[in-house]
Order: C-alpha cells, then sequence, then structure tokens
C-alpha cells in the first residue's frame, strides 16, 4: 500500500454499537488481511482477522483514510476460523511468511478467492462472467513440489537455517518443518541444515530449489564458489541416505547441472492423455501437480477442440497444454517468448510422439518463439487462424496479444481476410491482468465472458489462479 487508491472497495455490514476500540471486520482482502471501518468511516487492514469478527488491532500505519494494522485480541470468532496447522505460522517477530491463511478453513479460503475474481473481473473490467466454475482443490498439505528456500548461515545461532522468509522480512525465518512440502522433502528440512553446517561452503551458499517429480526430488544448490572436494563427497552422501538428487547452480539458471548421472529423470505424467513430460529442476513446472493435472484436464474440456480445428496455444512453455492439446486437435502451434523454451518443447513433443502418446499419435505441432508482449495484428495474421486458442501467461497477463486480436476485429478490411477464434481459454495467475484482459476481449473484441472460476493451486497463501472462458458473439 502506498496511498488511499491502494484500497479495496469495500461492502459495509450492519452492525450494533461496539465498545470503544473494538472493530468488526467485513471482509478479506487480497493480502488475506480483515477490513473493517472506524466509526469515523476510515477503513482499516487488519493481519489476523477473518470477516465477522470483532477485534482490537495495534496500528503500525496510519494514512488520511486508512490504516494498517495487526490484531491483537478477538472478541468474537469467526466460525471459520482454524488451529494452523504449521507451528511457525503467526503474525508474531520470526514466524514464517510462506502462508497467510492457515487460520482459515480451506473451503473457506476458496470463496474468498472466488470473490476476488469475481470483484477483479467486474471492478476492473464490468465483466460479469455468465457461468461460476466449480472451484478446482486438491490437497491442501504437501503440495507444494516446488520451493526455492533460502540458506543462511546464523553465526550467533551456531547453525544454519533453511527456509523461507519471516513474514515482512529479509530474515530467514527458523523453521524445522514444512507441511505444505511433500513429505519428504519436509522431513530433510533438518538434515539439510546439518548438511550445509557441515560443509566449508557453508557461508556461500544462498539457497537451495525444490523440484519434485511424479518419482524423483531434486535439491539444486545455489553455491557462489567452487566446492571443495570435501563438500562434494557430503552432497553425494546426502544423496545416497535420503534418494535425492543433487543438481549444482554456480551462476545463471543455464549453468544448472546435475551432479551425478541418475538411474532416473525428472518428470511428471498427465495420465489423461497419456503425456510424459521430462523437466529441468530450473523450468517453470506447476507448483500444484494434482491440481495441475486438473487444470489441464478442464481446460481442454472447456476448450473442447474438434479433429479438425486448428489451435494456439499461447505462453506455451514445456508443452504442458500443447501436448495434450495435440491429441485433440488437428494441428497445434505453441508460441512462447523464450528459444530455450521452446527447443524444450520441441523435444518433450518428439519424445512423446515416438513412444506414442495415447493410443495414437500426436497431431502436427509446431513450436515457435514471439516476442509476446509486443503483438500486433500483422503477426496474429502471420501466425494463421486458429478456431480455439489456451492462453496461459505470467502475471503480466496477454494485453498486447487481446489488444492486438481487439484490432484485428475493429478492422472491417483485415477481418476479411481472417477469421477470429470462436472460444478462448484463459488460464490465469493474476485476477488483475486478467480481468484487464477480459474487458477488451469483451468490450472491444466481441467476445462474452461464459465462464470463470478459481483454481486453489496455492492453498494457504492468498495467491490466486483462475480460468475463464470466452466465446465470440455471431
Amino acid at each position: 500500500m502506498t496511498d488511499s487508491s491502494d484500497a479495496p472497495e469495500v461492502l459495509i455490514l450492519g452492525r450494533s454499537d461496539l465498545p470503544v476500540g473494538w472493530l468488526h471486520v467485513d471482509a478479506l482482502d487480497i493480502e488475506a488481511q480483515g477490513i473493517a471501518r472506524r466509526p469515523d468511516g476510515k477503513v482499516v487492514f487488519i493481519e489476523g482477522a477473518l470477516p465477522f469478527e470483532l477485534v482490537s488491532v495495534n496500528v503500525h500505519r496510519k494514512k488520511s483514510n486508512w490504516e494498517q494494522g495487526v490484531v491483537t485480541a478477538v472478541h468474537h470468532e469467526s466460525s471459520q476460523r482454524v488451529r494452523p496447522g504449521c507451528p511457525h505460522f503467526g503474525l508474531h517477530t520470526g514466524a514464517c511468511g510462506g502462508c497467510k491463511m492457515q487460520h482459515l478453513e480451506v473451503s473457506a479460503q476458496v470463496a474468498v478467492k472466488q470473490r476476488v475474481l469475481e470483484d477483479n473481473l467486474w471492478h476492473l473490467a464490468k465483466v460479469k462472467p455468465e457461468n461460476l466454475l466449480r472451484p478446482m482443490e486438491g490437497p491442501s498439505w504437501g503440495y507444494r513440489y516446488r520451493a526455492r528456500l533460502s540458506v543462511r548461515h546464523v553465526h550467533k545461532k551456531g547453525e544454519v537455517l533453511i527456509g523461507f522468509h519471516e513474514r515482512k522480512s529479509r530474515y530467514v525465518a527458523d523453521i524445522k518443518v514444512c507441511p505444505v512440502l511433500p513429505p519428504k522433502v519436509n522431513a530433510l528440512l533438518m538434515p539439510l541444515r546439518a548438511l550445509i553446517y557441515a560443509m566449508d561452503a557453508r557461508e556461500t551458499c544462498p539457497q537451495i530449489e525444490l523440484a519434485q517429480g511424479d518419482s524423483v526430488t531434486a535439491l539444486v544448490l545455489r553455491h557462489l564458489e567452487p566446492l571443495s572436494d570435501a563438500d562434494q563427497t557430503r552432497l553425494r552422501a546426502f544423496a545416497h541416505e535420503h534418494g535425492v538428487q543433487w543438481w549444482l547452480q554456480i551462476k545463471g539458471p543455464d549453468t544448472v547441472k546435475l551432479m551425478d548421472a541418475a538411474d532416473q529423470e525428472l518428470s511428471y505424467d498427465l495420465p489423461d492423455f497419456g503425456i510424459h513430460m521430462p523437466f529441468k529442476p530450473t523450468d517453470f513446472t506447476q507448483v500444484n501437480p494434482h491440481i495441475n493435472r486438473v487444470l489441464v484436464s478442464r481446460a481442454l474440456r472447456l476448450l473442447n477442440a474438434q479433429r479438425h480445428e486448428r489451435v494456439i496455444d499461447w505462453f506455451c512453455g514445456l508443452g504442458n497444454f500443447t501436448l495434450p492439446l495435440a491429441t485433440q486437435a488437428a494441428q497445434v502451434l505453441g508460441i512462447e517468448g523464450s528459444e530455450s523454451l521452446v527447443a524444450r518443447s520441441r523435444e518433450n513433443y518428439a519424445l512423446n510422439q515416438s513412444q506414442g502418446a495415447g493410443t495414437q499419435a500426436l497431431a502436427p505441432t509446431q513450436f515457435v518463439v514471439r516476442n509476446l508482449f509486443e503483438m500486433t495484428p500483422e503477426m496474429l495474421m502471420a501466425d494463421g487462424m486458429a478456431q480455439k486458442w489456451l492462453i496461459d501467461p505470467p502475471r503480466e497477463g496477454a494485453f498486447a496479444l487481446v489488444k492486438a486480436l481487439a484490432q484485428l476485429h475493429a478492422d472491417e478490411a483485415l477481418r476479411g481476410q481472417w477469421e477470429l477464434p470462436s472460444r478462448i481459454v484463459y488460464v490465469s495467475c493474476n485476477p488483475a491482468t486478467l480481468a484487464r484482459d477480459a474487458g477488451v476481449l469483451v468490450h472491444d473484441a466481441g467476445y462474452r465472458c461464459t465462464a470463470a472460476g478459481v483454481v486453489n493451486m496455492f492453498a494457504h497463501t492468498a495467491h490466486v489462479e483462475s480460468m475463464a472462458v470466452f466465446e465470440r458473439e455471431i
């Protein structure tokens, strides 16, 4: 928050007179802060408070028409308040900042995220979905198959800390367990602390990145200086004892290398489509593989590609959607902004084509590189018409892409040469940029938002993943 424009619109509920200093919490914002109003109308954002609670607050930040603080007492609890499942969750100094919503029952977390999606679509874009999709949910613990863990040798404590940062702090939280990590990795936190503390390089290893596949646990050790022979021996002994793969990274992601030859590859499967997806530990893959399988299946079901249709997968990544689409459509084009990602997509396509994904060969599929943040109508036309689109952008969204589509829609001369897709499925990790792009599609490109819903990819966090469907007005 920097000024009053940061304050979200709040629905105020009726209330009786309260004791001095007590506040009635009306709603939850996108950062999982309770929202209340003082008698003079000033908005108060309260960490640790839930809707319908009566609370007292310690205010630590004040502006002209809003305040921010931390709950100090809950006088009347919400029926949705639960005991956090992690001992390191909380509002106190040193608490882990990895989760923000463990005190709220999981189904209520999903309801809050659904409301955030609907509010963003309406308030930012004046778009109201014709239908709400049933939320996609999965395991709420042990789901985080990707994580970047900070490492710090603390001299005063005489130990190494490994974990997420403290709440609103640059310091590493002193966590001994993390229930959102896979059980195997959760059990490794303390052994990893002992390992790094015993190493010669304990001062120059700032990070361990986790990448869990279906059958392999990979740990990427970021080291700022070459490792000694003794440290490499320690790493190998740890890998042998705990059944993990060590990957070493001395500089950027392109320097990541497997420490020793391995019998198994890092990969995941999409069994609904017979697709096998090898990946490197620094490649982007979804944090929650259980949800990802459901996400891909629902996206393709909603897109409903037919055997005679061409489909474009924008921001295709490693081919997470592209390869399953190739089991359904006549032709697929995967487009990504990185040459290295496109190369990996081609490798995965060739692998699955050679292995015979599902019960039949994959449809002809091309992968090309485009700067997707500088799209133009001419570039869209050059890539050819497709009956269906799937868009899965990063947090920045796909504004240039949908804007170019709207320009084609508005140009009657060009529209006679190029047909817009009849259906678009948009997978989003940021409800604000989804809403912005939805506004362009609905108000400028001739589409209806026929459905939208949330995906609880990151349980216990305020992160909102979602999906929306757009249909062309005929």
